[in-house]
């Protein structure tokens, strides 16, 4: 069986459901979506009507769906009839339980449609049969409960969020922040769990802090083009660094535990599930903070401040701090990224 599986490419692994189920997930939501967020947006701040249409079609719940499947089915090395099969899988679980039910129909269709992948004369009709079909169970029968589940627990931890904004502003930043160096996807786990409001505010100043802290930490191994690819990337690229040495994330992670009372009690800043978990990436997680309180000096003073200026000044300091203690050594944080980045 061991060695069926193995020619199949199913794992049967933990980590490739999770860590890089979700990434490629991320990468789906992110081409539907989130991008498709922008362009509306984009498209209100210019009052150009077929921007808003685009971003509206893109942010369909069964494009979405469709999206998240094929990315999936792309990341678990799906064959082509089953990766194409997909879309439908994580189409209908999307309508039926929103991101996390579309993660799950596409999961689990796109291993069964792997094991009869080739096996038969009639390939071309039993694989995407075998496919859609258990893409089609497995969103009838969990997708409700997935939902509601999440949807939630989601409320739960805004509901914390209210009642105890300090403690949880930290809990939420830490954790959030946390999502988004691993090489798990913060943003599907803010979409599934529908982070708003102050929680998801908290939320994108601990993903912020991760990849502002990392960019200015470790500007003087990585230069301009590690500056722009983790501030305005992903600190996910820090991510090996981590493993050698976990201390270098303790400044970027102390900078969103932090500040982020300072949103949940002083400020009240908010967001929405879509910018949650982005951080400063491709500056969507500011961009989903004026959508959400609206365009004005005010909001854009609390986004730089709480966002930008003040994690790049609290993990300098701190990782400052490390260095003369000889926590973190020159090379610690060096990305390879090529000439640019050197």
């Amino acid at each position: 069986m061991r060695a069926f599986f193995n020619r199949k490419g199913i794992t049967l692994s933990i980590r490739e459901y999770v860590i890089t189920a979700l990434s490629y997930m991320a990468l789906g939501l992110f081409s539907s979506l989130i991008i498709g967020v922008i362009i509306q947006t984009l498209g209100k701040v210019l009052q150009y009507a077929p921007l808003i249409e685009m971003g509206s079609f893109a942010m369909d719940a069964k494009v979405m769906g469709g999206a998240i499947g094929v990315a999936i089915a792309y990341g678990l090395k799906a064959p082509p009839l089953v990766m194409f099969a997909a879309l439908f899988s994580g189409a209908f679980g999307a309508e039926m339980g929103g991101p996390a039910a579309s993660y799950i129909a596409a999961l689990f269709s796109i291993e069964f449609g792997k094991i009869v992948s080739g096996e038969t004369k009639l390939d071309i009709i039993v694989t995407p049969f075998i496919t859609i079909l258990i893409g089609f169970m497995t969103g009838s029968i969990f997708g409700t409960y997935i939902q509601v589940f999440l949807s939630g627990f989601g409320d739960t931890i805004e509901w914390a969020t209210n009642q105890r904004p300090f403690i949880m502003g930290v809990l939420v930043a830490l954790l959030m922040g946390l999502a988004l160096t691993a090489p798990i996807s913060s943003v599907a786990i803010a979409i599934m769990l529908e982070l708003d409001g102050l929680a998801a505010g908290a939320a994108t100043i601990g993903c912020s802090a991760q990849m502002i802290g990392f960019a200015i930490s470790s500007y003087r191994e990585n230069g301009f083009g590690g500056l722009v690819a983790q501030g305005i990337g992903t600190s996910m690229l820090q991510i090996g660094n981590v493993i050698k040495n976990p201390l270098i994330l303790l400044p970027p992670t102390i900078s969103g535990m932090v500040l982020a009372p300072f949103s949940t009690v002083l400020f009240q800043l908010e967001n929405n599930p879509a910018g949650a978990g982005m951080g400063t990436s491709g500056l969507v997680g500011q961009i989903m903070t004026f959508q959400t309180m609206g365009i004005s000096w005010d909001t854009l003073w609390l986004i730089m401040s709480l966002h930008i200026i003040s994690p790049a000044l609290i993990s300098l300091v701190l990782s400052e701090l490390f260095r003369k203690q000889g926590w973190i050594k020159f090379g610690d944080m060096k990305l390879t990224l090529g000439e640019g980045g050197k």
